[in-house]
């Protein structure tokens, strides 16, 4: 991890939360925490209220649609015992998972940001449309006030088991660069206007855990249908790897339940981590079932490498992979892996106005934004619409794969590639032409550091 402005969030909580990553949780707390997966047949409801009453313990969180099974707290004895249960898949241990957020400068907005111009969702003067596709923000939650979001309560996952709203801002940031609204202030989205739902399993420091990440995909999954939901951004991670078997061989519900999810028609489209290393040891974004999304550099929002260091970061330069990112390697990793803008990317917070932030995170939802076009607007369908979500990730990969070697940035695979692979920057053609502008976008108010997320 790496910081250039902590702002109110203490070096503590990005520390504390961001070194979580991977690890069990606490032996004072949460080293009990389990995850039972039951077999596909079982009556969820029916067989939780079963073992609660033969071991003594009590399910928080149950699922239904993307796994079978609940989360609990359990001494060992008692996993021991119910792992015998022949209704029992696996059962795993529940783990902490946190945002990607690689940086959290303050500064000031600008109507159409960089990221949302290099990947060419807008120019001057245009800006693509929303997409009829409903996309899930699986994060911290979002803003349900925010003007400039067409934000909607999905669920709240977390331990607080109140509202969707956004208590952190990273889910804010994200989801407002997928859609933030075309509506002449602050910023824009990559796909202006989209209806985007609220989906909360991270906590006000950015953290979560693996339970309640699968009672956000199991909310999605059992909603998609009815909501419209096509799209899914996860920015967020923890370690792991991938069995190449759904899960099914190394004990993980998480990709069970996003083999599950996407099974069911949601395209997952996940950040690849910020700690300079293989995606290949980091979970969701081992999984061959998701779209990853790695981070690269811009700072004036054009090709060519010409725009100098970013302004929130000097040890970034212009048209480069990130030097924080994660990258593939293998065979497997590099076939669901692509780039996009993730350095100094301004978007929405919390309360209004906007923020700046870099991180893979912000990486990610520029190709949710992209995939959301790619399925259609205004009521006609797109090149993804009708696409498994696999057919969707490849369309979008190789469609920025047909771009010119110029459009690139160094250290793709056509601009000075090494060992480690960060992908073709995507691009926005794959979807919908962009519209005029009705009105023009005027220049933001000055904003300021004032040391908090909301800070301006």
């Amino acid at each position: 991890m790496r910081r250039t402005l902590l702002g109110a969030l203490s070096a503590s909580v990005l520390l504390g939360g961001l070194a979580l990553i991977g690890a069990p949780m606490a032996a004072a707390d949460q080293n009990d925490a389990y995850i039972v997966v039951f077999n596909e047949q079982v009556n969820t409801h029916a067989k939780t209220v079963a073992v609660e009453r033969a071991y003594g313990i009590s399910s928080n969180r149950n699922y239904s649609h993307a796994i079978r099974g609940f989360s609990a707290r359990m001494p060992s004895a008692v996993r021991d015992r119910l792992a015998q249960d022949p209704d029992v898949a696996f059962i795993a241990q529940d783990r902490a998972v946190a945002a990607h957020i690689a940086s959290v400068p303050i500064s000031n907005g600008e109507s159409v940001p960089t990221g949302v111009r290099r990947i060419e969702a807008a120019t001057a003067t245009t800006v693509s449309p929303a997409s009829d596709a409903a996309v899930a923000v699986i994060d911290t939650g979002i803003d349900l006030q925010n003007p400039d979001l067409n934000a909607v309560a999905g669920t709240d996952c977390t331990a607080s088991g109140g509202t969707s709203q956004d208590a952190n801002g990273h889910g804010t940031h994200v989801a407002g660069i997928i859609g933030a609204r075309n509506s002449g202030s602050d910023t824009v989205g990559v796909a202006p206007n989209t209806r985007l739902y609220s989906v909360k399993v991270l906590d006000s420091a950015g953290v979560g855990t693996i339970s309640q990440l699968i009672c956000g995909i199991d909310w999605v999954t059992a909603n998609a249908e009815n909501l419209g939901i096509k799209v899914a951004n996860v920015s967020l991670g923890t370690t792991g790897s991938n069995d190449n078997n759904c899960g099914r061989t190394n004990n993980d519900p998480l990709h069970l339940a996003i083999c599950r999810s996407t099974e069911r028609g949601t395209t997952y489209v996940v950040s690849a981590g910020n700690d300079r290393t293989s995606i290949s040891g980091a979970i969701p974004a081992a999984y061959p079932e998701v779209l990853t999304v790695t981070a690269m550099s811009d700072s004036d929002g054009r090709p060519g490498g010409t725009g100098g260091r970013p302004s929130c970061d000097s040890a970034e330069s212009d048209d480069t992979a990130a030097t924080f990112t994660n990258f593939a390697r293998t065979s497997g990793a590099i076939a669901h892996t692509i780039a996009a803008p993730g350095v100094c990317i301004s978007s929405t917070r919390v309360g209004g106005g906007v923020t700046t932030l870099s991180g893979s995170s912000m990486a990610a939802p520029h190709v949710t934004g992209v995939v959301a076009l790619c399925l259609g607007s205004g009521g006609v369908p797109g090149p993804c619409s009708g696409l498994l979500p696999a057919q969707i990730g490849q369309t979008v990969r190789s469609h920025a794969a047909t771009r010119p070697a110029s459009y690139g940035f160094t250290g793709d695979p056509r601009n000075s590639p090494g060992s480690n692979y960060y992908g073709y920057l995507v691009h926005t053609d794959v979807a919908p032409s962009p519209t005029t502008d009705p009105e023009p976008t005027p220049e933001p108010e000055p904003c300021r550091p004032m040391g908090s997320l909301g800070g301006c």
